[in-house]
């Protein structure tokens, strides 16, 4: 005899049940993708953020340390001089060729600068003259250069260092520096002749979406409940199907006994 379980009935509940199951899966994937992404707020589009930059000092404040989390990546405009004299040039590797970013300070107030990374060059005997005067530039707050696996090189020819960071740049300019530096776009005169080193990534920080976490358990358990619902139901039925068939069984014995 064949199972109930595979009459047309309850093979139209099975699909369902699988139909409800993939649904609900694919519910919890989507919802738990969006629930870690990035919030839309957060992802920005660096280059347009320049039309938008704000003032340095509305950020930063000379010589007082600021985690990076508070200013990476943000774009700002600072105006100043720039201390030509002061140039220093920072080995970096650009596309497999060896080169410098040249760096100069900008002199935002009195014994005050900013360090502006003007961009990368191959050949430190050929660096365009800065911008001479006062000038106003928009770029990127970048945190300070780290050393690599925590070793500070020491000995390095005389007008270089081995990285952008105040802790470093203190010991060659006589300036109380903002925290990190300023990295400048293509556009910026300060970059003519150079290559602007690249702007920076949008963030990719996770940020938790807490609605879309919410909905991430719904559907998981929206799932579940299906699943539940589904097993219940078989079991309820096969428990059903026996029964009739012990009851049919004895009422067959039974007839049998009465017939003999």
């Amino acid at each position: 005899m064949r199972s109930v379980l595979l009459s047309p009935r309850w093979i139209g509940l099975h699909a369902l049940a699988v139909l409800a199951l993939v649904v609900c899966v694919a519910g919890t994937y989507w919802q738990s993708v969006r629930a870690f992404e990035p919030d839309r707020d957060v992802v920005t589009n660096p280059v347009a953020d320049l039309t938008d930059a704000e003032e340095l000092d509305d950020l930063l404040a000379p010589g007082e340390y600021a985690h990076p989390d508070s200013y990476a990546n943000t774009a700002v405009t600072a105006t100043g001089s720039f201390d030509t004299g002061a140039q220093l040039l920072v080995p970096r590797t650009h596309d497999g060729t060896e080169g410098f970013d040249v760096v100069l300070p900008l002199v935002t107030g009195d014994g005050v600068a900013l360090a502006v990374n003007r961009g990368w060059t191959g050949d430190p005997d050929d660096v365009p003259a800065a911008p001479e005067g006062e000038v106003t530039v928009a770029g990127w707050l970048v945190p300070p250069t780290t050393a690599a696996d925590g070793i500070v090189p020491v000995d390095v020819p005389e007008g270089q260092v081995e990285r952008i960071a105040p802790s470093v740049l203190v010991n060659e300019w006589d300036y109380r520096l903002y925290e990190g530096h300023l990295t400048l776009p293509a556009s910026e005169p300060a970059t003519a002749s150079l290559v602007p080193a690249p702007p920076p990534e949008p963030p990719t920080g996770i940020t938790i979406n807490w609605r879309s976490l919410s909905y991430t358990f719904q559907w998981a358990l929206f799932g579940l409940s299906a699943v539940a619902y589904w097993a219940i139901s078989v079991r309820r039925e096969v428990r059903a199907e026996r029964a009739r068939r012990e009851g049919k069984g004895e009422e067959e014995t039974a007839q049998a006994v009465a017939g003999s």
